[in-house]
């Protein structure tokens, strides 16, 4: 599903006429989270998820997969201060910046001006202690989001492009499953906002710029970087098959399965710089067998799909069995087609 700037969020740059930075920074600094999304001020209309004017959108040119729900994306970095740019990292954001992802379901996706669902606003605050999440459930009025510490699971549904209405069981994360993708080297940090994953076009109070431009003209960034290698659209028929199969590989399991990630014992790499054909999964053994190998031998089997263990974890939807452990309860069918195909491609 590809995201879109979403109208309501193009609305909000033409709204913002006035010079507001009403952020409330001492309420991201506080060694406590607020119990409500409310107090840290990062919205005009909160419900309409209208943001001040020093609370920017943002996009990923391929982004995680939640059940196909949709997101919204916005970055808040203090007054004076600036992201500094890491090579195939995330910008380095200084303390007092908040990473911002409203979860929701449209009505229907034929249709967007019926409105849509809020179900969560995740938050990822940079303290001084180091970074930490938070997760903020919406009532079902639509007007607040209140701290959910334990989780929460959400029954819900929507309606597809195709008219047909999908129900999922929609899983808010508990404070330590933020943990699970959110961990580099045991400790919390971003992994969205690279400058790879940025380099696309939006627009902006009517006029299209690159993103990059963008946060760097608004002190959001510091520099961008020269020759970027931007991440490919998974979903861009254009792009090549290799590209968009590793990129989306990069984006949903690299930051797990890469060195320095929660499954680095696997020795299963996906992230984007991974160019060694093992570590990549090409005919390499898992470390532990079990069920999740589905009694297959190879996390890729060059040439043959379905004798792949990468596929059929991708394809379940068993908790003992399925990749990713957590974040999801439906098959992400056409990322399914797409690194079917894939490895189909390879010679054997």
């Amino acid at each position: 599903m590809k995201i879109a700037l979403t109208n309501f969020m193009a609305i909000s740059f033409m709204l913002m006429s006035a010079n507001l930075w009403s952020v409330n920074d001492a309420k991201i600094t506080s060694n406590e989270f607020p119990k409500v999304l409310s107090e840290f001020e990062f919205f005009i209309d909160q419900t309409k998820q209208l943001p001040v004017e020093n609370v920017h959108p943002y996009e990923l040119i391929t982004t995680l997969f939640s059940d196909y729900s949709y997101k919204s994306r916005f970055i808040y970095v203090p007054e004076g201060k600036e992201g500094s740019y890491q090579k195939d990292w995330v910008y380095d954001f200084p303390v007092g910046t908040a990473l911002i992802k409203t979860f929701y379901y449209p009505v229907d996706e034929r249709n967007l001006d019926l409105g849509s669902n809020l179900l969560e606003t995740r938050v990822l605050l940079h303290k001084e202690t180091g970074w930490e999440a938070v997760s903020y459930a919406w009532n079902e009025e639509q007007t607040e989001a209140f701290i959910k510490i334990a989780g929460k699971t959400i029954n819900t549904s929507w309606v597809n492009h195709e008219g047909v209405s999908r129900d999922v069981r929609y899983r808010v994360p508990n404070m330590n499953q933020c943990k699970e993708c959110h961990s580099t080297n045991d400790v919390i940090s971003p992994i969205g906002p690279k400058a790879r994953n940025l380099d696309k076009d939006l627009v902006y109070r009517g006029e299209k710029k690159n993103q990059l431009a963008y946060l760097l003209e608004h002190g959001v960034i510091d520099s961008i970087p020269k020759g970027i290698q931007a991440v490919a659209d998974w979903e861009d028929n254009s792009v090549p098959l290799q590209d968009r199969a590793r990129a989306y590989l990069a984006v949903n399991c690299g930051h797990c399965h890469m060195p320095s990630g929660v499954a680095n014992s696997t020795a299963l790499y996906l992230d984007f710089n991974e160019i060694r054909p093992l570590h990549l999964g090409i005919n390499k053994s898992p470390v532990a067998t079990g069920r999740g190998s589905g009694s297959l031998k190879y996390s890729i089997v060059p040439g043959e799909a379905d004798k792949s263990i990468l596929l059929y974890r991708m394809i379940s939807t068993d908790p003992g069995v399925m990749m990713p452990e957590s974040g999801r309860a439906l098959v992400h069918t056409e990322a399914v087609n797409l690194i079917e195909k894939w490895i189909n491609s390879m010679s054997r």
